[in-house]
């Protein structure tokens, strides 16, 4: 058990080989009730949530999802989440959305939400307040739920999302979502449903799984981490998540401007994925270089993330360096405890890599 955001987080039960290899080839499950979940409600809650992110809100539905961020003025990143459309309220005439935040981010996200807003035409609370939220994530994961409902998932899309009651157990919010790059579902339900599904899944073999293994696979699969590869300083398009920003929408929302010029003065910097050589592994905060023409190697960025990757058996990483520099396919170097070992910079998501997709 490690200290993690306030909370007290298993960072492994069998171990981070055997979880992680479970979710690759089978199923594992995460107790991920740490992260923050919001209700926004309101008769104009898109719009008005419209207003702090750079992604179309209007491009989902009901019961469809999104992957966005928060932005400040500047462009840069307070958090990154994921927005559930739950429609409109016939009944309530009220429009509902639900918003999945990083723990440490949570009470700033709601102050930041709330104070931006400044409306009272649009509530903001606590959703989750002592409830659960367990992910089920590998090429396994539906089967196994669809045994335990009873029914089947083939209809529920990714990013989709539906109000459910499993059998025994109770209501649940079941998305199509996870962060390890596998099939998976996340499942958000009060404290004692929760405690009764992690016991369920137990007794039908599914692997626990902690913090070790997740952030190993979230890293073969190329995506962030709040806090280290991206932040308050960095914009979307520094950390090379450009899609994410639309700015041919005509709606206008906090950091527009800021990132508007820096489309047109480029990014300061670009995030690249890599895998080094040998047996070293590369962690947060470490140099990286580039050998020029002459031999000389300088300094052009830090790794934000890195670790062993069971699946290459190598060192990957994800590293932030001057836009600009080596391109995909190039060699670089990366200083590990005193000693600079050569890696090569590769698509982000290597699990896509290896399939050919």
């Amino acid at each position: 058990m490690v200290p993690f955001a306030g909370w007290e987080m298993a960072l492994q039960y069998e171990g981070l080989l055997e979880e992680h290899k479970a979710v690759r080839q089978s199923c594992g499950m995460f107790d991920i009730s740490h992260m923050g979940v919001l209700r926004m409600r309101g008769r104009g809650v898109k719009d008005a949530l419209q207003q702090l992110v750079p992604t179309d809100l209007f491009r989902i539905g009901t019961s469809e999802a999104c992957y966005t961020v928060l932005l400040n003025e500047s462009g840069g990143i307070l958090d990154d989440l994921i927005i559930y459309d739950r429609g409109w309220n016939e009944e309530e005439q009220t429009h509902e959305l639900l918003l999945i935040v990083n723990a440490a981010c949570t009470t700033n996200d709601m102050a930041w939400i709330s104070g931006e807003l400044g409306t009272e035409d649009i509530t903001i609370e606590d959703h989750k307040k002592d409830g659960c939220l367990i992910a089920v994530q590998g090429p396994d994961s539906a089967t196994h739920l669809e045994e335990l409902l009873g029914s089947t998932l083939r209809g529920l899309p990714q990013f989709g999302h539906q109000q459910l009651a499993i059998p025994s157990i109770g209501e649940a919010v079941m998305a199509r979502t996870g962060y390890t790059g596998e099939d998976g579902f996340e499942i958000l339900l009060g404290r004692d449903a929760g405690i009764k599904l992690w016991e369920t899944l137990i007794r039908k073999g599914i692997q626990p799984c902690g913090l070790g293994a997740r952030d190993i696979l979230r890293l073969e699969a190329g995506m962030h981490l709040y806090g280290q590869d991206m932040d308050s300083e960095t914009t979307p398009l520094d950390a090379g998540l450009g899609w994410l920003v639309h700015l041919e929408m005509p709606k206008e929302f906090r950091g527009r401007n800021a990132l508007e010029k820096q489309t047109q003065t480029g990014a300061r910097t670009r995030q690249i994925g890599f895998r080094l050589e040998g047996k070293a592994i590369p962690r947060t905060g470490y140099p990286i270089y580039e050998r020029d023409s002459g031999g000389h190697e300088k300094e052009i960025g830090r790794v934000t993330s890195g670790g062993w990757s069971p699946v290459l058996q190598k060192g990957i990483g994800l590293g932030l360096i001057e836009n600009g520099c080596s391109k995909s396919g190039s060699t670089i170097s990366v200083e590990v405890r005193g000693k600079r070992f050569e890696a090569t910079i590769h698509r982000k998501n290597i699990l896509k890599q290896l399939k050919g997709g």
